[in-house]
């Protein structure tokens, strides 16, 4: 069982960087990939990036190209989300998840067997 603790949101201003954080406990991350979703109210949630188990291979989704990045320290048992340039459109609930196929490329809920409860992030104009 992993155990995710997401923390590092906030209301920022446009334009504005956050660090979101994932803190693991339970097991180690080194065999999971790790991902970020994002729920804004009155939407789906959604895929926002996703890292391999060694840190090897990013991705991310268009709408945050080039803003977000995405890393993981597997000795502190942590991954990242640092949000540079941050709009409105990207006020959401930020959730991490952790999936056991580590290596893999997956990108759907479904695929994540581990998720934290959240954080918001909102972003004023």
């Amino acid at each position: 069982q992993v155990q995710l603790v997401e923390s590092g949101g906030g209301l920022v201003q446009a334009g504005d960087s956050l660090r979101l954080s994932c803190a693991a406990s339970g097991r180690t991350l080194s065999s999971y990939a790790m991902g970020w979703f994002r729920q804004a109210p009155g939407k789906e949630r959604e895929f926002v990036s996703r890292i391999s188990n060694l840190g090897r291979n990013t991705y991310y989704t268009d709408s945050v190209k080039g803003r977000f990045t995405i890393s993981r320290d597997n000795a502190k048992n942590t991954a990242y989300l640092q949000m540079n340039s941050l709009k409105p459109e990207d006020t959401a609930v930020y959730y991490c998840a952790a999936d056991p196929r580590g290596g893999t490329t997956r990108f759907k809920e479904d695929d994540y067997s581990y998720w934290g409860q959240g954080t918001q992030v909102t972003v004023s104009s």
